[in-house]
């Protein structure tokens, strides 16, 4: 494709007759560093969209006329920067093209007070208005598939998360890490005024945020009396330092497993924003749901993409009927079995094949657990007061660090009511017994005929639902999703966007 610069706003609708392909669009005010060159590569490297980076100034979002005429302008640079990075085509518009003066159908927006009122916008009075009145009228203008933002300004990008929510506008946004120059700073347009002596500060302003962080996985607290006191050992100017809800902004509770340590400080004339993500443990998806609804193949590709541990609950379950099958125990005898649970093991453990295999008791039964036998007792199982306290006791157990996907019945209301994400994912009874026939694993299922397939499905739900311990519920702040229609990667990569809304991209424990 050929590289375009275009300078007209006219000029756009014929551009985008003309490409014939969804727009990745990477807005940016110029002076290209290598957190622009991070947001244009991976829109490159995510799809085979047509790539546009946009140059522009946005003098609404200068609350300091000085600031506005002094802010670096390295146009040329900036061409070279996104052509040779991935980008399509670059937009610079003038001001009267954004603004035009008779245009009396642009409007200035107003950012929610509830986002807009807090950090940065405390002192700068109507710059995320000014924010949100640019960016509107550039994805009006260009009609993005996606949008991708930087997590440096993470209240910037709730704020325009909220616009393309409220506006109803359709497109993604897409946002990645904080990108960090050789010295820990945040990469910054702005850093070109720094003196030696003012980035030396703002070096120290980041290490304390980064050190703060690390404490913060060991002992799970912040004192930020402590880390103000350090910094003003240094005679940083602190404009503020807050510990927040990193979606809300309000401040951080004791309940919260991420929270957000954002500071803004002034170096000399130039103000620098930092933030980190405090976590306690890794982030958990949690997804619960009828059989047949597609559960298991879902959460396994969502493991894998994300890089998370896959903790299939239900197999655990069918683990332990399967047990008790084989050795003939009699569950109904209580103490008989909390005795005989204290010796079982349940261990999974990836193959040669990257799958995944159910070992109890150091048998390997990821086959045999998948039998009609096993599906027919599973339930009657699995309501066993006994047989619950001690699986979900081990479930816990796995999921003390985070870091995981799991998927069962009662994943989001009993085992993990702290998720960070809760999915219920279902389905009609005809997709889902269509979906169990075509279950090459299970032999045996496919020699059931559809009716009866249905039959027994509806069975297993009535008593999935019904029964007095941890029943199938959908958790009151879960996300149900219907997926009939859908293919498994559309399901996944929809889990995937809910994850990535719920969880910073900077925020993992490595």
């Amino acid at each position: 494709m050929k590289k375009v610069i275009i300078r007209k706003t006219e000029e756009i609708e014929n551009w985008r007759r003309n490409i014939n392909s969804e727009i990745n669009f990477i807005p940016t005010m110029g002076n290209l560093h290598n957190g622009h060159v991070k947001l244009i590569s991976t829109a490159k490297n995510d799809n085979s969209n047509v790539n546009l980076v946009s140059i522009f100034i946005n003098p609404l979002q200068f609350d300091n006329k000085l600031d506005l005429e002094n802010y670096p302008k390295t146009i040329d640079n900036d061409i070279k920067i996104s052509f040779s990075n991935g980008a399509d085509a670059i937009f610079i518009p003038s001001n009267e093209d954004i603004y035009p003066p008779n245009n009396k159908n642009i409007k200035l927006l107003k950012a929610p007070i509830e986002l807009s009122s807090a950090l940065c916008g405390l002192d700068r009075i109507g710059h995320f208005d000014g924010v949100c009145t640019v960016v509107y009228r550039l994805l009006n203008l260009i009609k993005p598939k996606n949008l991708y933002l930087g997590e440096k300004d993470w209240q910037q990008l709730l704020i325009l998360k909220n616009l393309v929510l409220k506006k109803k506008l359709n497109v993604a946004i897409k946002s990645i890490a904080t990108q960090r120059d050789f010295d820990g700073i945040p990469l910054s347009s702005r850093n070109v005024h720094l003196s030696k002596n003012e980035r030396k500060l703002i070096r120290f302003f980041s290490s304390e945020l980064l050190e703060a962080k690390k404490n913060f996985q060991k002992e799970k607290k912040i004192n930020l009396n402590e880390i103000i006191k350090k910094l003003s050992t240094k005679k940083i100017s602190i404009e503020y330092l807050e510990h927040l809800h990193p979606h809300t902004l309000k401040k951080a509770r004791l309940e919260d497993n991420i929270s957000l340590l954002a500071g803004a400080i002034r170096c000399g004339e130039t103000r620098l924003i930092d933030h980190v993500f405090l976590m306690k443990r890794r982030p958990i998806i949690a997804i619960d749901g009828p059989a047949g609804s597609g559960k298991s193949t879902v959460t396994k590709l969502i493991a894998r993409k994300l890089k998370l541990l896959y903790l299939d609950t239900g197999a655990m379950y069918r683990a332990l009927s399967w047990l008790m099958i084989k050795e003939s125990i009699d569950y109904k005898k209580e103490k008989k079995l909390e005795d005989i649970l204290k010796d079982i093991s349940i261990v999974f453990k990836s193959n040669i094949n990257s799958h995944q295999d159910v070992f109890i008791n150091n048998y390997c039964v990821t086959e045999e657990i998948r039998s009609q036998e096993i599906s027919s007792i599973v339930s009657k199982i699995s309501s066993i007061k006994e047989v619950r306290k001690f699986l979900v006791k081990e479930q816990r157990k796995i999921g003390e660090s985070g870091g995981l996907v799991a998927e069962g019945r009662d994943i989001g209301t009993t085992v993990f009511p702290d998720a960070e994400l809760k999915i219920f994912l279902t389905a009609s009874i005809d997709e889902r017994a269509k979906r169990r026939k075509s279950d090459e694993q299970s032999k045996e299922i496919q020699e059931i005929d559809l009716d009866t397939l249905k039959e027994l499905i509806k069975k297993r739900d009535f008593e999935d639902s019904n029964r007095e311990i941890s029943p199938l519920i959908k958790a009151n702040d879960a996300i149900e999703i219907f997926t009939d229609g859908y293919s498994i990667n559309e399901v996944v990569d929809k889990i995937i966007d809910l994850y990535n809304e719920k969880v910073p991209k900077e925020a993992e424990i490595k």
